[in-house]
């Protein structure tokens, strides 16, 4: 008999148009999807014609996820360019934090701040036809050139690279050197991964598609819990 799928409300909206994001639930359980691509959408609104996504959106989608009784998975579907840092850094902590399992999956590619997003899941994947690209922080506009300007920047750099290194398998040396690579972006330091070499650096944990994404996400919801230790008398 054919696995039906029946879509339901998702946490506080459902409008695919609006939030890109959608609630389905299987025979493995309610799946909660949401998509973030193009630039990530912080304090300041980006033109008409930019793909955003907004960090408004999704910063309430993931709390409500998380305390839903009837979600039982989250899904991250990725497409990024890059974006505001605080607020995608900000998204990638919520994701990190949550008990609900968890699965990421890069398509296209993975720029800038959508490197935090992706390792943020307890398990992450990359199409093979995706890449990653990572760069040291930026920022547009006035900048004074004043110590204070670059320590600021060196400060953001450190929280960004600490959040990746602690939620992936790659070594602070090795991203930095990514980072500051000179030999493959036009006018910008920095390194393109493809997805195989994303996972043998350890960044990503697997080469996937969307039914291997699933798959490990199902396998998740369906482990049980540990038990606390009963108190010894």
């Amino acid at each position: 008999m054919a696995d039906e799928t029946e879509k339901i409300e998702a946490p506080e909206e459902n409008s695919i148009a609006q939030t890109g994001s959608i609630t389905a639930r299987t025979k493995h359980g309610t799946v909660h999807c949401i998509t973030i691509i193009g630039q990530i959408e912080g304090h300041m609104e980006l033109p008409s014609q930019n793909k955003t996504t907004k960090y408004e959106h999704l910063i309430p989608q993931i709390t409500a996820v998380e305390q839903s009784d009837e979600i039982d998975g989250l899904l991250i579907l990725l497409n990024t360019v890059g974006g505001d840092v605080e607020a995608g850094l900000a998204i990638a902590e919520l994701i990190a934090g949550m008990r609900k399992p968890t699965v990421s999956l890069v398509l296209g590619g993975g720029h800038s701040i959508g490197v935090p997003l992706a390792v943020a899941a307890k398990k992450s994947f990359i199409a093979a036809s995706a890449a990653m690209t990572i760069h040291p922080v930026r920022m547009n506009g006035t900048i004074i050139a004043v110590p204070q300007a670059f320590e600021y920047l060196a400060k953001i750099q450190e929280r960004i690279v600490d959040f990746i290194t602690s939620h992936s398998k790659i070594k602070s040396d090795r991203l930095l050197e990514l980072m500051r690579e000179t030999g493959q972006l036009t006018a910008d330091v920095g390194t393109v991964i493809s997805g195989e070499t994303a996972v043998e650096t350890g960044l990503i944990d697997e080469v996937g598609t969307l039914s291997d994404a699933l798959d490990a996400l199902y396998q998740m919801m369906g482990e049980k819990p540990k038990e606390p230790p009963e108190p010894q008398k």
